[in-house]
């Protein structure tokens, strides 16, 4: 693969298409197709039917309840602040949430949650660096890329995999 070149696909996931994009380093784009801002593949970008590595394995173990931490090499673009509120996006654990508030106190500025909020929304991997673990301080979900329905299926989708999840490990204790 050529260091410069970005190449393509598509997968279908239970809340919708998925656009997956990476170069030689890592994945650049992961994007929702339906929503809001839906991001289309650049004129320079090339298709390719089966992408190299493992992207599409995780994300449909990601979607069937078996996968809750990605091991992707990423490569996002953005500027400093951008990929400090990225790194610690990934932080956030499966199934959790936390506001932009605590956010921008999780990287040492807790005056910057505007700013977190618009770094979060500039958030090129969406899923794998889990932007939708964010809500409002009041609880609500506000300010997904793709869409609030969206952003509410993946936090369901991540709750009804993590009661799961807690039920098997009490029984297995509770066996043990």
């Amino acid at each position: 693969m050529i260091s410069d070149s970005i190449f393509y696909t598509y997968m279908d996931s239970p809340l919708g298409r998925i656009l997956i994009a990476q170069n030689s380093v890592g994945l650049v784009a992961i994007d929702f197709q339906e929503g809001l801002a839906a991001k289309s593949p650049e004129a320079t970008w090339h298709f390719q039917k089966k992408l190299d590595g493992d992207a599409v394995d995780q994300l449909q173990a990601y979607f069937n309840g078996e996968l809750y931490q990605f091991t992707l090499p990423l490569a996002p673009i953005g500027t400093v602040f951008q990929q400090q509120v990225w790194k610690a996006l990934q932080s956030i654990p499966y199934g959790q949430t936390i506001s932009y508030g605590e956010l921008a106190r999780k990287i040492g500025l807790p005056t910057a949650a505007r700013a977190v909020g618009a770094a979060n929304g500039k958030n090129p991997l969406c899923i794998i660096v889990p932007c939708h673990r964010v809500i409002g301080s009041n609880g609500t979900l506000t300010g997904f890329r793709g869409g609030v329905r969206l952003k509410e299926g993946l936090l369901e989708l991540e709750r009804r995999h993590s009661a799961k999840s807690s039920r098997q490990l009490t029984m297995a204790l509770s066996n043990s």
